[in-house]
């Protein structure tokens, strides 16, 4: 009867294996305002590519070539920055989800050179979902 006892709480206590290949890639969702008519929310899957964008293995491709070990991709433009005063539109962008194992809450704008700059640099990202229609 002891060795009945004993077995039974190491496999009660025992807790699923996940299967392989079930771990999500990176997600992000991409919530653009005031840009016309790519405004909205739209939703980017990357490793493997997907999503509501016209090129989601570019969008991928281009935060690939941006990501370094150590360094945070999606960092805001620091604030001791020496900007133009150069507006470049209302667009406004929020992007969160997961990249590269990192949680990511972003906001992007265009209200002077560096902002602007830091927009381009996630162009297709930013401006390239093939979906117009509110999520």
């Amino acid at each position: 009867m002891a060795p009945a006892l004993l077995a039974a709480p190491a496999t009660a206590s025992a807790l699923p294996l996940p299967l392989p290949g079930t771990e999500p890639g990176d997600h992000l969702t991409v919530t653009v305002t005031d840009s016309g008519s790519w405004s909205g929310t739209h939703h980017l899957y990357c490793h493997p590519d997907g999503g509501t964008y016209r090129n989601a293995k570019e969008a991928c491709a281009q935060l690939d070539r941006q990501t370094h070990w150590g360094k945070d991709l999606f960092a805001p433009v620091p604030k001791d920055s020496v900007c133009t005063m150069i507006y470049g539109g209302p667009q406004r962008a929020r992007v969160t989800g997961t990249w590269a194992g990192r949680r990511v809450n972003a906001e992007f704008n265009r209200k002077n050179g560096c902002e602007t700059a830091r927009w381009d640099r996630f162009s297709s990202l930013l401006e390239g979902p093939k979906s117009t229609t509110k999520s």
